[in-house]
């Protein structure tokens, strides 16, 4: 108990210490006007209050990835925790801020388009690709998690039999709704609220298994051992806890979901707040899950047969109506399933942005909202045939992959600045190092090569797009980097 009271403790002070470095480090201007009002269309550009810009974002970043993720990142033990802290301080909220930030200071746009500023139209080329890809593959995710537990949920409580088929095509229809329809009108509106009952949820869950007379909250394990591998099926931690805590620790998903909070923000001076602040949130949500995960098996061996008979969902089930009973476990496993559809629907939004930007298509008629949709919602129904643990797999690298890209994007304008551009290299070496190794030496996705070779190509490849970063943007000037929404803000605060 004491341990993790640490832990949430180290988080929050992160919030405060580090992440007010890091916002000094960006430089905010309070005066500078944003593009919720520079653009506001009534559609994406819409001015919300800095609270609810807030809870949107949490529910917009914290799909399953901060609780399926630290699930089965529990498997090796308490170094997951550890991850948790220092990935989320360090990585998470720092990728996080500057996807926020940047998307402002360039009039709300996307995360190719932000790329292709600062690192070359190739660059924007290939995160054009790759934001798509995952953008879709998370939207098949959170279709298939959330249809899944719903249905197994509906099944256990009523055995009526429900198949999963009827949930897939009620959250693809709400989908639909919710992706082209003004964003103030739904995920406003009711967002906030589901994220308020996501923290009481989580805040619930945490609480009763701290008074249980049945469960000790990380009573079975030692502080020591928050640096050694206790996977039980003899898994490698390294680098394998960096792809499977992704959401929790970093994420790229959360770089394609920034900018659209990003269109709603008041005033820079919130950035902390929304994006530093939003990220610390999901790594507590994340710390909890983490804990519970092995808290209430009792060890990671029944951590892992849990998961065995029924994944993560399962033990999203298992642990809630166990800790809650059946009424507050029910309104808890709820709450959970809520965090998938939230942030499926917004990962069809930013893919319809996205494209909508690539082809220059203004977006405030419904008609072309739609073209740019509706496309994309087929793709996704044709993937939600696929099995889901190929889906997640891919969905995992993908992720830490954009990671990496943003990163390296932030970089590359803090050296074109002149500003401390360590806080993001050191962390793009460290996450690049993690997505190279894991490719190389995963024989399921990629090339099946030794460790210790893996690991070393890893390092050197991390070392050479450093190198190459550096050199490209140090010292090159604001005119090369065409930057027109900086400039005319820069123009109306004058």
């Amino acid at each position: 108990m004491t341990w993790f009271l640490m832990c949430v403790a180290a988080l929050i002070g992160g919030y405060f210490i580090y992440g007010a470095f890091i916002e000094k480090v960006f430089g905010v201007n309070e005066n500078r006007k944003t593009p919720a009002y520079t653009k506001q269309d009534g559609v994406d550009y819409v001015p919300m209050s800095n609270k609810k810009v807030y809870l949107v974002q949490l529910l917009n970043i914290a799909g399953v990835g901060p609780i399926f993720g630290p699930i089965m990142g529990a498997l090796y033990g308490p170094a997951a925790m550890l991850w948790i802290v220092l990935g989320c301080i360090f990585a998470g909220a720092v990728h996080d801020y500057f996807s926020g930030m940047l998307s402002v200071r360039n009039g709300g746009a996307s995360v190719p388009t932000i790329t292709g500023r600062y690192l070359g139209n190739g660059a924007k080329h290939f995160m054009n690709i790759f934001a798509i890809i995952l953008l879709l593959l998370v939207g098949v995710v959170f279709v298939s998690a959330p249809a899944g537990m719903i249905t197994n949920l509906v099944n256990e409580q009523t055995g009526i039999g429900m198949p999963m088929t009827t949930m897939v095509v009620v959250i693809f229809a709400y989908y639909i709704i919710a992706t082209i329809v003004p964003v103030d009108k739904i995920i406003g509106r009711f967002y906030p609220l589901f994220g308020a009952l996501l923290i009481f949820m989580s805040v619930g869950l945490i609480t009763a298994i701290s008074f249980s007379s049945e469960h000790t909250l990380l009573g079975n394990y030692e502080m020591s051992q928050m640096f050694t591998n206790m996977n039980p099926n003899n898994l490698p931690l390294w680098p394998a806890l960096f792809i499977t805590i992704a959401c929790g620790a970093i994420s790229g998903f959360h770089a394609t979901q920034s900018p659209l909070m990003a269109r709603c923000m008041e005033n820079e001076k919130n950035g902390r707040f929304v994006f530093y602040g939003a990220m610390i949130g999901e790594g507590v949500i994340a710390l909890i899950w983490c804990a519970l995960a092995l808290s209430f098996f009792g060890s990671v061996e029944g951590l892992k047969e849990a998961v065995a008979n029924g994944g993560p969902g399962n033990v999203v089930y298992s642990s809630s109506i166990g800790l809650l009973g059946v009424f507050g476990g029910v309104i808890a496993f709820l709450g959970v399933v809520i965090l998938p559809i939230t942030s499926g629907d917004t990962a069809f939004r930013s893919s319809r942005l996205i494209l909508a930007e690539y082809f220059n298509m203004e977006q405030k008629s419904l008609r072309n909202r739609l073209v740019m949709a509706l496309p994309l919602f087929v793709i996704g129904g044709i993937l939600t045939q696929v099995d889901f643990g190929i889906i997640w797999r891919y969905f995992g690298f993908a992720n830490q992959s954009t990671a990496v890209m943003m990163l390296w994007t932030a970089s590359a304008y803090l050296l074109r600045h002149n500003k401390l551009h360590w806080v993001t290299t050191v962390p793009a070496i460290f996450m690049t190092t993690v997505c190279i190794t894991f490719i190389l030496n995963n024989s399921q996705l990629g090339f099946g090569l030794p460790m210790t070779v893996s690991t070393i190509a890893g390092a050197l490849g991390a070392l050479f797009i450093a190198g190459y970063v550096i050199k490209r943007s140090k010292g090159k000037g604001e005119t090369e980097l065409a930057d027109e929404e900086e400039s005319k803000s820069a123009l109306e605060t004058a």
